[in-house]
Parts: structure tokens; sequence; C-alpha cells
């Protein structure tokens, strides 16, 4: 089911201008063909569902407080892709998964990319989950204001987290695979210049598509270009990135505890049941003496 064309994805950190912006950069293209995969997505929902893992990514480094951080980003834009879910780790893990992984539209007509708006749709919002300080779990939301997902991950960090910021994220297809995938965020930090702030627009500006970048080049040259001339300093090593689930047998079995004994009796009289993880697609065929164990368990606990 995994994808071995590409080498694995993987995360790069910087600061520039003295400490006064913070540059993240993924890689997503072994992530997202990944997902391709799993999930059997259409061209267009590969490149929502793309740019919303490499956002999730992006968004859990920087908004996260600790190396495990994570962060869910939900997007629902009334597009016929349906909702589109993507969670990302600060230790380089993400999933996701949208409602109709089948859904797709031809090419837009002014331009001849893929319709990413189109499918996403603009009535709807933006909705990011992490988890506070104190361990309670906050969500902010803005509405849709592009549907092209990477200006209204910028959005939602302007206006709910009030960080200055630029983000830009694509997904390039080619010969019915991911051929490159990935994301920049830039934060900028307080005693920013305008003058950096200038000259930080302008080179992103210069990038253009950050896909056609990443196709000419590598996701290294990407952040040197949009830190040119304000001393970018990158972290020693890149990190991993992987699209990884948190399923198991364990928690798909677990689950079969919500449904009452006459149902589980029902499932195991039919052969057993097939569970299926929505984030990942893993199918995990579940035997009916697994079943029986569950009510075993239960008459023990009882006892």
């Amino acid at each position: 089911m995994t994808s071995h064309a590409h080498p694995n994805s993987f995360l790069l950190r910087g600061t520039a201008a003295g400490g006064t912006l913070r540059f993240v950069g993924i890689d997503a293209t072994r992530i997202v063909e990944d997902a391709r995969l799993r999930h059997g997505l259409s061209k267009t929902a590969t490149a929502a569902l793309g740019r919303a893992l490499a956002a999730s990514a992006l968004l859990a480094v920087v908004l996260g407080k600790k190396t495990d951080s994570r962060v869910n980003l939900r997007i629902e834009g009334g597009g016929p892709v349906g909702w589109i879910v993507a969670e990302g780790s600060a230790d380089g893990l993400v999933r996701g998964y949208v409602r109709n992984p089948g859904a797709d539209l031809p090419l837009r007509e002014t331009d001849g990319k893929l319709d990413v708006r189109g499918i996403v749709g603009l009535d709807g919002e933006l909705a990011v989950t992490r988890l506070l300080d104190n361990g309670e779990p906050y969500t902010g939301s803005v509405e849709l204001v592009s549907g092209e997902i990477a200006e209204d991950v910028s959005t939602y960090l302007g206006v709910s987290e009030q960080i200055p910021n630029a983000v830009l994220l694509g997904v390039y297809e080619e010969g019915g695979r991911v051929h490159r995938a990935g994301g920049l965020l830039v934060q900028a930090m307080p005693g920013v210049t305008d003058a950096t702030l200038a000259r930080l627009e302008a080179n992103i500006r210069g990038l253009g598509q950050i896909t056609d970048h990443l196709r000419r080049g590598s996701l290294l040259e990407t952040l040197q270009e949009a830190a040119a001339g304000l001393d970018l300093v990158l972290a020693p090593e890149a990190q991993p990135a992987h699209f990884q689930c948190r399923c198991s047998r364990r928690k798909a079995l677990d689950s079969l505890r919500f449904f009452t004994g006459t149902e589980r009796q029902e499932m195991m009289d039919e052969g057993g049941q097939e569970i299926i993880c929505h984030w990942c697609g893993e199918h995990y065929q579940i035997t009916p003496a697994e079943i029986a164990g569950l009510d075993a368990q239960r008459e023990r606990a009882q006892a």
C-alpha cells in the first residue's frame, strides 16, 4: 500500500533576519502519494487533501508546545469533496482523509490547473483544534476566503492566532501519481522590521507557485530563495515526516464494545466483522473468537 517511488518526506526549519522570521518547510511528496494510494483519491481530491496534510504538519510545528503536539485541521466548504480532515504532529507524523475521495472536477479553463477551490467550495469554514498548555482542547475557526487552502490557513493564523505569516502549499501530479508536494510557512516574530517584511514579501512573490519551484529544485532551495538576503540560519538536520496513523487492531477491536451484545452476536454469526479506519484506509478483519473474547472480558470484569 505504501509507495516507494519517492524518498521519505521531511521538514526543514530555520530562522532569518536575526531571529525575527521563522521558516518551516515540508517536502510532503511521499506523504501525499501514500494518502492518494490509501484512499483511492481522485486527482483533484489528492491536491486538496495533500495541501491540508502539508498544512497540518506546518501548523503542528508553529502551534505545538511539545515535540509530539498534534494539530487537527478540518475544512468544510460545501464542495463535492465534502469535508477534509488532516492531523499533523510536531514529530512529523501526519494522517488525513476526505469525505468523498472519488470526487473530481475538470481542470480550470482559466489556467488549466486543478480546481481545488471548486472541489473544496467556499461556503464554510476552516477549523483548527490544538491542545492548550493546560491540556484543554482549543478550536479556532475562520470562514473560508479562497478554498485554495494556503490562503485560508494563512487567514486562520492571522485572525485566530494573531500570527503574521505567509503560507505556500502545493501538489503537482504527473503520470497518475504525485510528482511533488510541499509547503512553506513563514512566521513574523516580535521585533521584525518593515524592511525585512518588504524583502520577504518580494521574495515570496518571486517564488510564484511553490510546486513549480519544487519541480525545478528542492525544498532547501525553495527556503533559501524565500529567505534571500535575510541571512537564513537552518536547523542542522532535516526532520523525517511520514503518513502514519494511530489506529491498531486492538483499537479496532475495542471499538466493538460500543455495540450491544445482540449486535456483536450478529457479527459473530456472520463470520466476524471488517473495520476500516477512515483516517488511513487500513482494513481489520475481526474474527468471531475475538468478538467473543470481548464479552468474556466483560463477564470477568463484572464477576
